[in-house]
């Protein structure tokens, strides 16, 4: 029987897994970007023109959506960190990994599998998130949504493209991975030994955020044995949406920040 690794490798090209999106030159670091729950690498692709020219951007395709549309949907925080930790490029030594939302909770098990694995991430950032090891204050509840209502909420939340919610056809499409991410959403909770990261961790939130309030982004420091950060910006649950090269900055801070 294949492991889960050699299953990928076989059926899913790495490059559809994780984008690669390299700068004008040699990078020195990678960033590694998990999408928000309904969320894709495209809608995160235009952060390679706002990063120095020597950070390479990866960013996590989710199944269910591009490439992986004709996978079958995840049904767990498995389905969404494994492939991407499976599939990084051999040349990433240097790795920053930062989600926004749900992608702030597939981040931790990406870096949580390479700190087992002794190769720790040098930075790791989540984004509008509550901590691991708590339930999730703001359940969607899914499956007890009609479409309307669902494509209701999703509007409310903001981050995803009216038009698309709008256009009945666009929206039979992207509405199944949107359901899965939101039951993977509110289900996962980290139960066990809360492992150390091994590496700084920042937490960054919006300070008008309905889903995720300021307090709950402390937390964060509670899985790493090494500095924690916290800063708020202006606006709500996508707050980088409207600052998008100040939000950047802040990351480009974090990138070139070495180890004391």
């Amino acid at each position: 029987m294949m492991s889960p690794v050699q299953y990928l490798a076989a059926t899913v090209a790495a490059d559809d897994v994780v984008w690669r999106l390299p700068g004008a030159a040699r990078h020195r670091t990678s960033l590694l970007v998990l999408p928000h729950a309904g969320g894709n690498a495209h809608a995160y692709a235009d952060w390679r023109g706002l990063l120095p020219a020597d950070v390479r951007l990866l960013i996590g395709q989710y199944p269910g959506r591009g490439a992986r549309f004709a996978e079958d949907l995840p049904v767990g925080i498995d389905d969404l960190a494994g492939p991407i930790a499976a599939c990084l490029p051999e040349d990433t030594d240097d790795l920053v990994v930062l989600g926004h939302s749900m992608g702030s909770l597939v981040a931790f098990e990406v870096a949580r599998a390479l700190t087992a694995q002794g190769r720790p991430p040098r930075a790791f950032v989540a984004s509008a998130c509550r901590a691991p090891f708590l339930p999730n204050p703001s359940r969607v509840e899914p499956e007890r949504l009609t479409d309307d209502d669902l494509v209701a909420a999703l509007k409310e939340r903001g981050g995803t493209d009216d038009a698309v919610l709008d256009e009945p056809e666009l929206r039979e499409i992207v509405l199944p991975s949107i359901r899965a991410d939101f039951a993977i959403d509110d289900a996962y909770r980290f139960t066990g030994a809360l492992p150390a990261l091994g590496c700084p961790v920042t937490a960054l939130g919006g300070a008008q955020d309905p889903i995720v309030p300021v307090d709950a982004l402390a937390d964060w420091a509670e899985v790493t044995d090494r500095e924690a950060a916290l800063t708020v910006l202006p606006g709500g649950h996508f707050y980088f949406q409207d600052r998008l090269p100040e939000f950047l900055s802040l990351v480009t801070s974090i990138l070139a920040a070495r180890p004391a």
